[in-house]
């Protein structure tokens, strides 16, 4: 009896399909005389101590995101204080009685 040759089948090639890059959106804020200021937000959970903002020479704090196209609101905790964006008019408001700044991301 002649033994028979299994062949198996060769994997077909897959060609790699790029990843969409997300861009990254970044926040500024003036605010001199603060020490600290960290960007909360709804992309964030509202953690008010996760993404700290980098304080430039001139007194503007900074911060790069990586946000999806979409609706945000945010804000700044400055030295403990909640700040509304001043460079921002798009506002609503938050369930505490203020406003929260509003960020729309284009598709």
């Amino acid at each position: 009896m002649a033994a028979t040759k299994v062949s198996t089948p060769k994997k077909a090639a897959t060609a790699k399909i790029p990843k969409k890059s997300v861009p990254a959106h970044e926040f500024a804020l003036a605010a001199p005389e603060a020490a600290t200021v960290y960007l909360v937000g709804d992309f964030n959970h509202w953690d008010d101590g996760k993404d700290k903002m980098r304080k430039m020479k001139d007194g503007t704090h900074k911060k790069s995101v990586k946000l999806k196209p979409g609706r945000y609101e945010y804000r700044f905790v400055v030295d403990g204080q909640w700040w509304t964006d001043p460079g921002n008019e798009n506002r609503c408001a938050s369930p505490y009685g203020t406003d929260n700044s509003v960020l729309y991301i284009p598709e």
